[in-house]
């Protein structure tokens, strides 16, 4: 595969022209495999969008963020001939090569979207390809607290809070997952949990995990302690 400086030459400026007339005679695509693998990035990342099923003989690739192939959303056009056009949706952190690949250099959550390819094909048939990439920030450190850390075995209740804006939260109990025993309720939003009456085996470390597709941490121990008699 070449590297990014192969993918990157010099901007030439949009080929206005020349994306209108190839919109005007846009057909739609005869295959549904084409498509460009959907993929999933940290903010700062260098991100290599592929296509799969390619078509053979592909003669320029279209590039554009969103659905639609208008002019506002046209990214840039590579060649076989190595000539290289860019467009409205252009920030300067594309490149794109022949090998249906479009790098996007240091990726913020405002590229998050849907992206389209256009292959015209040599004998001028034309084809379409959809995928979607998601942006995210690596999760932040969630903060777990407990209404009481010390409770009597059958009488007591506690509540646990996972703070949190990850999309995902799961519980730990030394160490381990979690089982979720009768007495114990979770809110819908996983981020609450509920221990109503506690009893001497739910005594130990509890954390808190969250993630979402990129990442994951977990939070501080807390421990209860849980007196009987």
């Amino acid at each position: 595969m070449a590297g990014i400086g192969d993918t990157l030459p010099a901007p030439m400026g949009p080929d206005k022209k020349g994306t209108i007339f190839l919109l005007a005679f846009w057909i739609p695509p005869t295959t549904a495999q084409f498509a460009i693998d959907s993929t999933n990035a940290a903010e700062g990342d260098i991100v290599i969008l592929r296509t799969r099923n390619t078509p053979p003989n592909v003669a320029r690739f279209m590039w554009y963020r969103g659905e639609k192939t208008i002019s506002k959303n046209f990214i840039l056009y590579v060649t076989h001939l190595r000539r290289y056009r860019t467009g409205s949706a252009y920030s300067g952190r594309e490149g794109a090569n022949l090998k249906g690949i479009l790098i996007i250099k240091n990726v913020t959550l405002k590229d998050t979207g849907i992206y389209t390819v256009v292959a015209v094909l040599r004998n001028s048939k034309i084809e379409a390809a959809f995928g979607q990439l998601s942006v995210y920030r690596p999760v932040s450190v969630p903060t777990l607290l407990a209404s009481i850390t010390t409770a009597t075995e059958k009488k007591d209740a506690v509540v646990m809070t996972c703070k949190t804006n990850a999309s995902s939260t799961n519980w730990l109990f030394n160490a381990e997952s979690l089982r979720l025993r009768k007495r114990m309720k979770l809110s819908e939003d996983h981020r609450t949990l509920t221990i109503d009456p506690v009893r001497r085996q739910d005594a130990g470390n509890y954390q808190c995990k969250v993630s979402n597709p990129i990442s994951s941490i977990e939070s501080a121990l807390v421990k209860l302690d849980v007196k009987y008699c």
